[in-house]
């Protein structure tokens, strides 16, 4: 039984939730190696309560990343690996014919991997979109429907998903759907000489580091629930509207490059997650209330798979991050226009 207790004002609260986050953050670092960007933007979607896609080349630690989150959380971790023969109920569980203690038949549902608290789905683009959608339901209402019944998911949840940027034979792209149930897509790059040496060093003894458990699901689910308490004014929330608007073609706010390279922008729920980012973020620097610095420098790894791009995008080689950048720069001047 969890013995969390939540202090009861508000700045305790957000000093305290820093407090907590650090030590998750430490352990993490202690068997993670490097990547600092990537292990906060995790973290932060993981407590905003956001689905994570990680896409980088393979051994890179993404894996190792999510199995020690699980251990420093405390969590129930399963793996899925993505293969074109994985079937939905591989993921989402069955019904199957059983005999009772009297003998008699009875039906009864197994449940699969899904059924944990954090899915790693690895290379999830290599399964059929028929796999793929299954967890479609499970990332956005956190609950599955097998056979006509609706069984809801352990809380906290959430899916992290990997995949391979470069080889692309035999696998199949996420439909948009899915893509925009991802809070935030985070790009895993190589480590410097130092660090690889230091993955080198810790991976090569008798020994490797593991995650000690710093909070349990109860904790967990409070912190979530405080993050959404933290203040947002209106003119902040009106200017994570526009960024998402200014990615849309043919819009107010849409700069140039929008409009020539951009077939369809974000959704709502870039804003939402934006926004919800933003609040993390605010915390973990000691304000209860979002900035819009705060929006600004989560837009990248919110709305950068949120853009699907022309073919003139392609061939001109224009990536989603520099479009991101432009829609930023674009508000932000529209911003001084209209203070001015």
């Amino acid at each position: 039984m969890s013995t969390f207790e939540m202090p009861r004002d508000a700045h305790e609260r957000a000093e305290f939730f820093r407090e907590r986050y650090g030590q998750v953050r430490a352990q993490l670092a202690a068997v993670i190696v490097g990547q600092d960007d990537v292990l906060d933007t995790v973290l932060r979607a993981f407590f905003a309560g956001g689905n994570v896609l990680l896409e980088g080349v393979p051994g890179l630690g993404k894996t190792m990343l999510v199995r020690t989150l699980s251990d420093a959380m405390h969590l129930r971790f399963a793996r899925i690996q993505f293969t074109p023969d994985l079937m939905p109920a591989d993921v989402v569980g069955t019904t199957i014919v059983t005999e009772d203690d009297a003998g008699r038949r009875v039906m009864v549902f197994r449940e699969g991997p899904v059924f944990a608290n954090i899915v790693l789905a690895d290379e999830i683009n290599r399964a059929t979109p028929k796999t793929q959608s299954a967890l479609l339901e499970a990332m956005q209402e956190q609950s599955v429907t097998v056979g006509g019944d609706t069984r809801t998911l352990p809380v906290p949840f959430l899916v992290i998903a990997t995949q391979n940027p470069i080889d692309m034979e035999g696998t199949y792209p996420l439909p948009e759907a899915q893509l925009d149930r991802f809070m935030v897509k985070v790009l895993v790059g190589y480590g410097s000489r130092d660090e690889l040496n230091e993955v080198i060093a810790r991976t090569t003894r008798g020994e490797v580091g593991q995650a000690q458990r710093v909070m349990d699901a109860d904790e967990v689910n409070a912190w979530r629930r405080f993050i959404r308490d933290v203040a947002v004014a209106p003119h902040v929330a009106d200017y994570a509207t526009r960024l998402v608007i200014a990615t849309h073609p043919g819009s107010e706010f849409a700069p140039e490059l929008v409009n020539k390279y951009v077939r369809f922008g974000a959704s709502p729920r870039g804003a939402q997650s934006v926004i919800l980012m933003a609040k993390v973020r605010a915390l973990l620097e000691g304000r209860y209330n979002v900035s819009f610095r705060d929006v600004e420098r989560d837009a990248a790894p919110v709305l950068r798979h949120r853009l699907i791009r022309n073919f003139e995008a392609e061939a001109d080689g224009v990536e989603s991050d520099r479009i991101v950048s432009d829609v930023v720069r674009a508000t932000e001047q529209t911003d001084l226009l209209a203070s001015t």
